[in-house]
């Protein structure tokens, strides 16, 4: 419907998108004295609020106390749960929906003047037209518009059927049997998830790695894992058809089965192709993602600026946060720019063992690189939860035993990533992480085994002080 005020706007800088990105780009410059105007058709409330991290944690919560109950026999507590899956489902949206309020009020909290509820795209350079038929003249525009889920071709005549992220919270109940389409963290996440609550799961893969990891190594580890939980069949595309109120998969020579709901995890896009980026004058990559400066999040050298999932970089939430914070200061201070250094980067899988790549993820065989490996299926703290899974990867420089990167899939693995992404901020060495405190017993010192090795490994070999070199873990 046509605004009952065509009259143009303008602005010093318009941010499109209101999700992670777009707010941090908007605190940013709240305060420089700026004209600004920030563009959403919802105003929803973030993605990780509102269909991602917290609904998705919020049923491996449920999953996990589960899963306790169901294996603490194994310590000579016996006891069966009882799911409900409705009530299961209940708390999950009753607490994102109480996540989500927050990041919508801050939101409302917006002027009227400042939020444009409607969706944008350029006419020009520096020109965007909204869809009530406004024009929107800005000196500066951050792009910040998110990610959506994508549905195949083969799935999209039995859409219905389907879940993705988005919908798969508003399950009213557990499914009895559901098929994932995609070994992504998303998808292995929830699956695991699924199967935890005694759904019947199946998850499905193209490719032969599980949850983003690289070191094929480390995904083995990680895939056995999960094939003790669910059936998991990698390097395999199913063919789907509708078979009366489910939907029958069909793969390998002659196998299929039967699914009440297939959760499609295959990955989420950049939210871009409405916005007309040709008429911005834009560089674009293959993929239609215009070619932007990671350190300034400039596009090329117009005032437009990208953040968040929108350029596919690093999409995830902290990184939408540094990203949009990066993407406000330098529209703020546009034409003088700032290159920002970049946090060391650092993703999480919240599967059970935890996976999680950081800094850099080397292959094997380079020759200014060692590697040192540290086996948690035989790990002393893991062992004595009965939790012992899992390998980690630690990717060190020859010369020196800087630790440069690391792969890994182990209990508390969200933590020891964490670690880890600290040392390598530091510049650490194998040898200088060896000469700090490990507490016995915990899965922390499960890393001094993958450290030694690299420290035996290196051209110039390191000397430590206080390791006394007992087992690590045991």
């Amino acid at each position: 419907m046509p605004h009952p005020d065509p009259q143009p706007l303008s602005c010093d800088v318009a941010i499109i998108g209101a999700g992670t990105a777009g707010m941090a780009a908007l605190r940013k410059l709240k305060d420089t004295g700026l004209s600004l105007r920030i563009i959403d058709p919802e105003f929803r409330g973030t993605t990780c609020a509102t269909t991602g991290c917290m609904p998705s944690k919020l049923l491996i919560a449920a999953a996990e106390a589960a899963h306790a109950v169901r294996h603490a026999a194994v310590f000579g507590v016996h006891a069966a749960p009882r799911i409900d899956g409705v009530a299961v489902m209940k708390r999950v949206r009753d607490m994102r929906d109480r996540f989500a309020s927050g990041t919508q009020e801050t939101l409302l909290d917006l002027s009227e003047r400042l939020r444009l509820k409607s969706r944008a795209r350029f006419t020009g350079p520096t020109q965007l037209e909204l869809d009530d038929g406004r024009r929107l003249e800005a000196e500066r525009i951050i792009i910040a518009t998110g990610s959506d889920p994508m549905l195949p071709d083969a799935y999209k005549p039995l859409a219905d059927l389907c879940l993705t992220n988005e919908t798969v919270f508003d399950l009213p109940d557990l499914p009895t049997r559901l098929a994932v389409i995609g070994a992504g963290p998303i998808g292995v996440e929830l699956a695991q998830a699924f199967a935890r609550l005694g759904v019947e799961v199946a998850l499905f893969d193209s490719g032969s790695t599980v949850a983003g990891l690289t070191d094929p190594a480390v995904s083995t580890a990680l895939a056995d894992a999960l094939r003790d939980e669910f059936a998991l069949h990698l390097d395999t595309t199913p063919t789907p058809r509708r078979v009366g109120d489910q939907i029958e998969l069909t793969w390998g020579k002659s196998e299929r089965a039967q699914f009440d709901r297939v959760l499609v995890a295959t990955g989420r896009p950049p939210n871009l192709t409405a916005l007309n980026l040709e008429a911005a004058g834009l560089a674009l990559d293959d993929h239609g993602t215009p070619l932007f400066d990671p350190r300034t999040m400039q596009c090329g050298d117009a005032p437009i600026f990208m953040a968040g999932d929108a350029n596919a970089a690093r999409p995830l939430l902290h990184e939408a946060g540094s990203e949009g914070a990066i993407a406000g200061a330098n529209a703020a201070s546009w034409p003088d720019l700032a290159q920002a250094a970049r946090m060391v980067p650092m993703a999480i899988t919240f599967t059970r063992p935890s996976a999680a790549t950081v800094g850099e993820v080397i292959p094997p065989g380079r020759a200014d690189t060692v590697t040192g490996s540290a086996d948690y299926s035989d790990q002393g703290r893991a062992k004595t939860e009965a939790r012992a899974a899992g390998l980690v990867r630690l990717y060190a420089d020859r010369q020196d035993g800087r630790i440069r990167g690391a792969s890994l899939a182990a209990p508390e693995g969200e933590h020891l990533a964490h670690l880890l992404a600290w040392a390598i901020s530091e510049g650490m060495t194998a040898s200088r992480m060896l000469d700090l405190p490990f507490y016995h017993p915990t899965v922390e010192e499960g890393l001094k085994s993958a450290l030694r090795e690299i420290c035996q490994a290196t051209s110039s070999p390191i000397t430590w002080s206080r390791d006394d070199g007992a087992p690590a873990g045991e």
